[in-house]
């Protein structure tokens, strides 16, 4: 519309088409189509003076498609059906092209992406520059924030052990003095995003009142803007020294862009072209990159001045002071009971009460012990280990580890309150090494239970007396209740009935022989060849 204006403007003056054409670049007939109008209204070159505010309402009047860009083209207006769809998807990062074909595919919309594509600079212009406004924030105080990302150096070769590892740089800046901490690890788990904080607040010498993270898993379980829900490990961190945590947004780097811009300035400047032989001493490098080389140079955001200066000067002292107690780094991990009682931490299970089966418990995880908390509640503690199985066997219901707690001195210690009788039943069970009779030492004694001690030590009387002393003969006296029957005496006759000789019959059947004279005697004597006579046969 400012270009018709123009074309009015040189016209109404007296300059001949031509010549307006030849001065603006503009082709004769087009001139002439943007004249024509006003010749037809009556106007005339040289007439009274007009203005361009005064030719803007008749040009709005004789071109009104031009003054609203929507109708500039006759498939605009059905563009502008989905204008709100096409803004969402500008937003999210979709391309005019594909958004071309997404409403020519799902909404039937027709027009080429060339007119699509001019829709979109002449409408929704707007809309796009305002998604790409950045607010700048002012420094924050000293001491009341630090913002925090890891940054990815490259990959490292051990020379020991000719393994490659990737390389991650922890990165902590503080806000005001642009100070920073960078700690290379190869693992970004919770244990090394805990210790890496520790050291942190040792370089610093104190901890600021706000951390700025990203949205880790290591540090934030639940990301939200408003109520964003730590793990367990962050927050007992927090706690200890006395700091909020204050997690940037998803997939928003400007929320921290201090040490955004840092990372490519720590891969060029500490870390490209440098040879390490260990991990601890690319750590020790770069606390003296830090110190030496990113806190003495030069900082525009600090009109020039050096980071380190600013923190020496302004910001050290308004940091919060370091606890009195170092720090217990912990692992925390939640895990369910399974049915043999046991839950994983690490490559280690350890048990925990039998009670908590199939219920979901939190496990924090120290240098030396391991705490298992249910519902907050801590319900188990063990000494930490490193592999195996560490299992306490009173987690257990005490019917499914009797012959476990129930030991041969246990077995031996009961057998003595029962009496006499059943200790040295039980003695002669669990004589030398005869662990595989545990069990019926005892069952013999968990028949206290279901009798009387009393009974028991009657019982085992009567069967070691019967030469049987075992779990079954016990067992039955007692069933049948025959520990206090006292037997009858055995006779020697097995059972048979008496038959008695008197004096008169019972020699009835003896044969008689007549008894020889001396003589005979001796005679008889010399032929046996034995010195003893021969007597009565009977």
């Amino acid at each position: 519309m400012i270009d018709i204006t123009e074309i009015l403007v040189h016209w109404y003056a007296g300059r001949s088409q031509h010549d307006v054409a030849g001065s603006l670049g503009v082709a004769r007939k087009t001139i002439r189509r943007y004249v024509e109008p006003a010749i037809t209204a009556g106007f005339v070159p040289g007439g009274p003076p007009m203005t361009e505010a005064d030719w803007a309402p008749l040009v709005r009047e004789w071109f009104p498609h031009l003054t609203d860009t929507r109708l500039r083209q006759v498939t605009w207006p059905e563009f502008d059906k989905h204008r709100e769809y096409i803004a969402e998807m500008l937003r999210a990062g979709v391309t005019k092209a594909t958004i071309h074909q997404r409403l020519r595919d799902e909404h039937g919309v027709t027009g080429s992406v060339a007119s699509f594509k001019r829709y979109v600079v002449a409408n929704l212009a707007e809309d796009a520059l305002r998604d790409k406004v950045t607010v700048l924030r002012a420094d924050p105080d000293p001491g009341f924030e630090a913002q925090i990302d890891y940054g990815m150096l490259g990959s490292w070769t051990d020379p020991r052990t000719g393994g490659s590892h990737r390389i991650w740089a922890f990165v902590m800046v503080l806000s005001h003095s642009r100070h920073m901490f960078v700690h290379p690890v190869i693992s970004l788990d919770q244990a090394s995003w805990t210790a890496s904080h520790v050291e942190a607040f040792a370089f610093f010498g104190g901890a600021p009142a706000r951390l700025v993270p990203d949205n880790l898993k290591t540090g934030v379980d639940k990301p939200d803007l408003y109520d964003p829900k730590l793990n367990r490990a962050y927050a007992e961190l927090a706690a200890h020294y006395g700091v909020l945590v204050d997690p940037a947004r998803a997939r928003k780097p400007k929320d921290k862009p201090r040490v955004e811009r840092q990372m490519p300035y720590i891969r060029d400047s500490w870390w490209k072209g440098r040879e390490f032989t260990s991990l601890v001493e690319m750590q020790a490098s770069a606390l003296h990159w830090c110190r030496q080389v990113a806190g003495v140079r030069k900082h525009r955001g600090l009109d020039g001045r050096a980071p380190a200066e600013v923190f020496d000067t302004v910001e050290a002292g308004t940091l919060l002071p370091l606890p009195a107690s170092a720090f217990t780094l912990a692992q925390w991990s939640r895990a369910k009971v399974a049915p043999d009682v046991h839950v994983k931490s690490g490559k280690v299970l350890y048990s925990v009460p039998w009670k908590l089966i199939g219920q979901h418990v939190d496990i924090r995880a120290t240098a030396t012990v391991v705490q298992i908390f249910h519902h907050g509640e801590l319900v188990k503690t063990h000494v930490r280990a490193d592999k195996g199985r560490r299992t306490d066997i009173a987690d257990y219901p005490p019917e499914k580890i009797a012959f476990q707690t129930k030991t041969p001195a246990w077995c031996q210690e009961r057998a003595e309150q029962a009496g006499p009788a059943t200790a040295a039943v039980i003695a002669d069970l669990l004589q030398g090494q005869a662990l595989h009779r545990l069990r019926s030492a005892q069952a013999i004694l968990g028949l206290a239970g279901k009798h009387t001690g009393a009974r028991l030590e009657a019982a085992c009387r009567k069967a070691a007396a019967a030469g049987d002393p075992s779990y079954r003969t016990i067992r039955n006296i007692l069933a049948a209740g025959l520990e206090d029957i006292e037997p009858e005496r055995p006779t020697g006759d097995a059972g048979a009935p008496a038959f008695l000789h008197g004096p008169d019959t019972l020699f009835a059947d003896v044969i008689a022989f007549p008894v020889p004279t001396s003589g005979a005697t001796d005679d008889r004597r010399s032929e046996s060849g034995h010195g003893e006579p021969t007597g009565t046969a009977n």
